[in-house]
């Protein structure tokens, strides 16, 4: 294993190895000062909504700033080179990237999505995309049997969540990836609770990567943003289409802002994993705690199959609380040094209850079968010192005895 200052590069404790040469690809890429008249080391911020032209329709590489952006187009290579892509693009939102993707579809088309996913994209799917007589079925991915059989000959997308939110349920991409293929279907991953640093879903076979960047990869809570990575240029070509087409772009401060926080996006995903887990392991052996539902833990039913394909876990993760939504309640407003609010992914750490806050749009039979009850918290372990989180969850629990 090689050593750099007496670092290992790899890690050794079965999972795969962190992606080489990312945090020097996040600095570097597609940001050389000699392509800026000033030599600017940081891309600059080109806030200019349309450009010269030499003559009509002769224009030099930009004519309109939805159709694109100098500080756009600098984010959206790094983003497609973290990802291992050819290609990235970028939205005005998580949701709006799905918007995107959905306007591949047709009327009468059929996509399969995992049961246990964020709830604003239940809603997108079923509450809206169904208005335009598109077929959603909603399957357990965890079995990947189920996704055969439910594959029917008007299935044109496939969508995984791994882990899921917020059951923290883990999907085989591989697995998913290979059915998808052999069958001829467009499969996404939305991947924005590990980001590209901790697994890369088109290394594992998926065509598309989704994200959220404004939760890890932004990593500050100060900006809304989706992305969407690919290898298929036909894909490509039609996603950059409805971006243009659709107008769900990013200001172009945004994605100077997302740009900056890359830069310290393997340092970060590193104590998120690190962090969340001493708090994971705190909580398991608690005895106000029914379960952890984190898959770095070896008690996670498909924790042998995360260490596969993946580098590690982030600070997101559930537990279950022994008591009643009073209880929940009186934990959640305790807390000090989490702040009780939605999202997830920034340096700050955040706790929330997902029955009543980012699940409450999600059927309540459904939360009923997936585990989503009252008791269920989902935490963010943010960049704080670790003994201060731990000791703000255990002055939370006092509250409630």
């Amino acid at each position: 294993m090689a050593q750099v200052n007496g670092h290992s590069h790899n890690q050794d404790d079965g999972y795969l190895p962190y992606p080489k040469g990312f945090a020097t690809s996040a600095i570097h890429h597609s940001q050389e000062p000699e392509q800026w008249d000033s030599m600017a080391v940081v891309a600059p911020l080109v806030s200019s909504t349309t450009f010269k032209q030499h003559g009509p329709a002769n224009f030099k590489q930009y004519e309109y700033g939805r159709s694109g952006n100098p500080t756009r187009n600098v984010l959206e290579n790094v983003l497609a080179k973290l990802d291992n892509a050819s290609y990235g693009l970028t939205f005005s939102s998580g949701l709006g990237a799905i918007t995107a993707i959905a306007g591949l579809l047709k009327s009468g088309d059929n996509i399969i999505v995992g049961d246990d996913v964020y709830g604003g994209t239940n809603r997108l799917f079923n509450k809206v995309f169904s208005n335009f007589n598109i077929e959603v079925t909603l399957i357990d991915l965890v079995d990947i049997s189920n996704l055969e059989k439910a594959i029917r000959p008007n299935t044109k997308l496939i969508w995984v969540e791994t882990p899921t939110n917020p059951t923290l349920k883990v999907v085989d991409v591989r697995a998913a990836s290979a059915i998808a293929k052999k069958h001829n279907i467009i499969m996404a991953v939305d991947n924005t609770f590990l980001t590209p640093y901790l697994q890369r879903p088109l290394d594992l076979g998926a065509d598309l990567a989704v994200y959220s960047l404004t939760k890890y990869m932004n990593g500050h809570s100060d900006v809304i943003m989706g992305s969407i990575s690919t290898n298929d240029h036909a894909l490509y070509e039609k996603l950059k289409f409805m971006q243009n087409a659709m107008g769900i772009i990013p200001s172009p401060f945004d994605c100077y802002q997302v740009n900056r926080s890359l830069k310290t996006l393997a340092l970060r995903m590193k104590q998120h994993r690190t962090g969340g887990m001493v708090v994971a392991k705190y909580l398991e052996t608690h005895p106000r705690v029914e379960k952890v539902l984190h898959p770095g833990l070896p008690s996670h039913p498909q924790h042998a199959l995360f260490k596969k394909e993946t580098s590690g876990h982030s600070g997101v993760f559930s537990f279950v609380l022994k008591g009643n939504l009073d209880d929940s309640k009186k934990f959640l407003s305790s807390l000090k040094v989490f702040t009780l609010a939605e999202s997830l992914g920034g340096y700050e750490s955040l706790a929330e209850l997902p029955s009543i806050m980012t699940h409450a749009s999600v059927p309540p039979e459904l939360r009923k079968t997936l585990g989503i009850t009252d008791s269920l918290i989902r935490l963010s372990v943010g960049l704080e010192d670790v003994e201060d989180l731990i000791g703000d969850l255990e002055q939370a629990f006092q509250k409630i005895k």
